[in-house]
Parts: C-alpha cells; sequence; structure tokens
C-alpha cells in the first residue's frame, strides 16, 4: 500500500470532528486542519504569484538593476552572520536572474513544480542576502512565501504536472495550507499596522505629510493634498486597515467592504509609493480570504464549462483512514501541527524583538528589519569615516560617496549597523595595506522625519574595535531631537 507523506493530507481523511470534540478546543482545531478545502484557491495563488515573480525578473533585466545592484558595486553590506554571501563572478548574476524567470515561469505553469520551488526559494533568498541596502519588507515576504510554497500541492490542479502525472490530480487540499498562507499574509498586514502606533505617525502624521507635499502641487486636486484632515485621513485610514482588514476578511458579513478597502489602499500606495510589485501582489493574496472554491466559481461564470477547473461536481476527496479510530492525530499529522505551530510562534514574536532595544527603533535600526516596519520613516544622512594610525600617526579621511554606489551611500549613512560593517570593511583594506592596528571613527548626522539633523554615532568611539552583534550598541547616541513641521521634501523615503 502507498505511503502518505504528511504533506499529502490531501489523500487522507479529516480526522471527525466529534471525535476530536473529546479531546478539547486544541484537538478540534488541530482536526480542522487536516479538512478538505477547494484547491482552486491554491492554484490561483500559485499562478498569480509566479506571474508576479516572473514580472519582476524580466524588470531587472529590462531596467539594469542586475547590474547596478549585483555586479557594479565593490562592496556589499551583508546580513549579520551571512556576510560570506556574495555575488557571482564575472556576468553570473546575469545567469542566476535568469535561472529565476525559468524557475518562477514553472511555478506559474505549474511544470516540475517540486523542483522548481526550491530553486526559486534558494534563488531569491540568495539574492535578497547579497546587500542590506536591498532590503524591502515585500522581499522578505518574497523570501517566506516561496519558502511556504514548497510545501504546498499547488500543482495538482491545472497545471502541466498534474497533466504529466495524472495520480496526484485533485481538486482538494488540506485546509492547513489555506490558513498558513492566511497567516503569513495577515502577519504582514497587522504587524504593518502595529509599528504605526507611533509618535511619528499618529501626532506629528510624519512621514505620511511628506509623501504626500508632491501631490500638493498637481493642478487641480493639489490644494486637497494641503489639508491638515486629508494627512491624517491617510494617517488614521492607513492604520487601521492595517490592523483591521484580515478580522474583517475572515468575517463573511464584512468581507466584501474589506476587500473593497484593500484594493483602494494598495491603489493609493502603488500611486504614491515607487514600491514596485508589492501592492499587486497583496491585491491578488488579498483573494485567498474568500471562499476557497472562489476562482472555480468564476471560472464556471465566465468561461466555458469546463475549461478550466474541470470537476466532477459529485466528487469526494478520496479516502484513506490516518487517524486512530477514537480520533487522535496521526503521527505525521502531529508533526504537520507541530511545525505549523513552531512557524506560527517565530513569526509571532519575531516582529517585536525590536522592543528588546532602548531608544527609538526608526532612529537606532536595532530590531527594525523582519518586524514589517514599512514606510514608517524618512531619513538623510552625511558620514565622513576618519582612519588613524597610531604607530605613524597618519591619518585617512574617506567620503563613502565615492566608494559606494549611490544608494548604498544613501542607505548606510542612517542605519548604524551599515555603518558599523563599512567601518570593519576600511580596517581591512588598511589592515591589507600594511597598516595594522588602525581606529576608524565616523562623523554621521541624520535626521528623522523631517528633524533636524543631530549626531548619530558616537564620533570618539573607534568603530574597528567594536563588534558586530546582536546586543545593544553603546556607541548609537539616543535621539533626542524633537519633531517639528519642517520641509523634508528631500529626504529619502524609507521602507
Amino acid at each position: 500500500m502507498q505511503s502518505v507523506s504528511p504533506l499529502d493530507i490531501d489523500r487522507s481523511s479529516p480526522i471527525p470532528l466529534d471525535a476530536a470534540a473529546r479531546h478539547g478546543v486544541l484537538a478540534r482545531v488541530a482536526a480542522a486542519l487536516f479538512e478538505p478545502v477547494d484547491i482552486a484557491y491554491l492554484v490561483f495563488f500559485r499562478v498569480v504569484f509566479g506571474a508576479i515573480m516572473l514580472w519582476e525578473c524580466y524588470r531587472y533585466f529590462s531596467t539594469g538593476w542586475i547590474h547596478r545592484y549585483y555586479i557594479g558595486p565593490s562592496f556589499y553590506f551583508g546580513y549579520f552572520g551571512f556576510e560570506w554571501v556574495k555575488p557571482w563572478p564575472g556576468n553570473g548574476m546575469f545567469f542566476h536572474f535568469a535561472v529565476l524567470s525559468v524557475a518562477a515561469a514553472c511555478i506559474m505553469l505549474g511544470f516540475l513544480y517540486r523542483f522548481a520551488t526550491p530553486v526559486f526559494f534558494i534563488g531569491f533568498t540568495y539574492v535578497f542576502l547579497l546587500d542590506q541596502t536591498r532590503y524591502l519588507n515585500h522581499f522578505y515576504l518574497v523570501c517566506l512565501i516561496s519558502f511556504l510554497m514548497m510545501f504546498l500541492p499547488a500543482n495538482r490542479a491545472l497545471a502541466v504536472d498534474s497533466v504529466l502525472w495524472p495520480s496526484i490530480r485533485t481538486q482538494f487540499a488540506p485546509a492547513w495550507t489555506l490558513w498558513l498562507l492566511r497567516f503569513q499574509v495577515g502577519i504582514a498586514y497587522f504587524y504593518g499596522g502595529i509599528a504605526k502606533l507611533n509618535s511619528d505617525w499618529m501626532i506629528g502624521g510624519e512621514p505620511m505629510r511628506t509623501w504626500l507635499r508632491p501631490l500638493m502641487t498637481l493642478p487641480g486636486i493639489g490644494a486637497i493634498f494641503q489639508k491638515e484632515w486629508v494627512v491624517y485621513s491617510f494617517v488614521y485610514g492607513g492604520m487601521l486597515l492595517d490592523l483591521l482588514v484580515v478580522p474583517l476578511l475572515l468575517w463573511r458579513r464584512t468581507r466584501l467592504i474589506a476587500f473593497c478597502a484593500a484594493v483602494v489602499f494598495n491603489l493609493i500606495n502603488a500611486a504614491i509609493f515607487n514600491i514596485g510589485i508589492f501592492p499587486w501582489f497583496m491585491l491578488g493574496a488579498t483573494l485567498i480570504f474568500f471562499s476557497p472554491d472562489l476562482m472555480r466559481r468564476f471560472a464556471r461564470a465566465f468561461l466555458t464549462p469546463g475549461a478550466a477547473l474541470r470537476e466532477d461536481t459529485n466528487q469526494k476527496p478520496s479516502i484513506r483512514p490516518t487517524a486512530s479510530p477514537r480520533g487522535a492525530l496521526s503521527r505525521n499529522q502531529k508533526i504537520v501541527v507541530g511545525l505549523l505551530a513552531a512557524y506560527a510562534l517565530v513569526h509571532l514574536l519575531l516582529p517585536l524583538r525590536h522592543y528588546l532595544y532602548p531608544g527609538n527603533v526608526s532612529w537606532t535600526e536595532e530590531g527594525h528589519n523582519f518586524a514589517w516596519h514599512m514606510k514608517l520613516r524618512t531619513k538623510r544622512g552625511d558620514a565622513l569615516f576618519t582612519i588613524t594610525h597610531p604607530g605613524t600617526g597618519q591619518t585617512w579621511v574617506v567620503d563613502p560617496k565615492e566608494h559606494l554606489e549611490p544608494r548604498q551611500a544613501m542607505k548606510m549613512a542612517n542605519k548604524p549597523d551599515m555603518i558599523l560593517l563599512y567601518a570593519h570593511h576600511l580596517a581591512e583594506q588598511k589592515r591589507r595595506e600594511g597598516y595594522d592596528n588602525v581606529e576608524v571613527r565616523a562623523q554621521v548626522t541624520s535626521s528623522l522625519n523631517g528633524r533636524r539633523p543631530q549626531v548619530l554615532i558616537d564620533p570618539t568611539v573607534d568603530l574597528a574595535k567594536q563588534s558586530r552583534n546582536l546586543l545593544p550598541a553603546s556607541w548609537i547616541v539616543p535621539l533626542t531631537t524633537p519633531l517639528e513641521l519642517r520641509d523634508s521634501a528631500t529626504q529619502e523615503v524609507d521602507e
């Protein structure tokens, strides 16, 4: 008899809820995770994800970003613990993105899906880890989604694989696949709202006022964006949508209203901010909060009967009992539940780690990444580095703008961890030139959300002697400058 993997739950029997009820609420929830749901939602999500990723890869080829970001620079700001990740030599990054494009197309078509998904996950995550200055929350989300896609049976319907291998074909998927994707999308929304619960956003209206300022010059409608009530409508409207959209999408009575609000919200984001694929991906992903068979019903309504997602309306999920007669979870199902719980716990706690650090996270940047702090700050900084060799008394002054790619220099001047990493790089350069035990100090000023610039890094500290770790950095000067309504139109708009 063919064995059943923990991911092939659609071939397994759901645990009877009446039996599971005897084991309490947790048992009922666990049992519900293995109830069969229509696989149409998963097919739709696979096609949307693959198509958007294919489009993103095309953009990198067509805009010259591959050379600009991954071949041209002489230095890359690696993530803590991943400094060893480096770009391919020569034109290898062009080949790398070509492979990503093929993998994205295969995911979209459901062709060699079990091979294409890990290739895309590893390949995209590799690109993500190359340079912190390219960090975007939606790139982080793509890494997570592509990781999850490896475990989802998204190639078992309306896919080339399901044609080539009919034995894998099914119309059902276990409910945990649906709730896992909903959880991941919901995390991005909800923690994006939590991050907006700060005084700059809620009281000062920044950086929203800064982002709306270019619209104030538009003929005819520009005057409306000068009104404070309009600024705060965007401020509180965006915060409330992030916090409430997922609960409202999950409740059938408010689902359509919440979806319409999410559509407007993402279209506004696409119009105002230069954030690439993110609004369009979130629009597509929001549809998974509807009934799983929504796309099947659309196919029935708008396509020739039987042309898409063919089904026998009387077909039931194939049954293969895996639970004990008393309704206990099978060993494989317990493993799935344990892994789901562990994944959920990590992603519920990880965005909160910045509360373990002192100071304003938008200023110190400690715990900022991987926390869904999206579009919460505008920053402008200037940095100069002084290298001193005590043995000879020689001194060198380094302006990073002369050595880094413009985006790298702009990002680094506002982020202490990158400043430390660049100081270590400068010290290592001098060691290779024969100057041991050099000292590196940084003169850095930065402006947050229109504040007057203030010192960011203690200029008396030798950064070459400071280790790079996850502990609070004592050499970051605390933010003391109050928020004022200043012209910050030329500042960097960060994610």
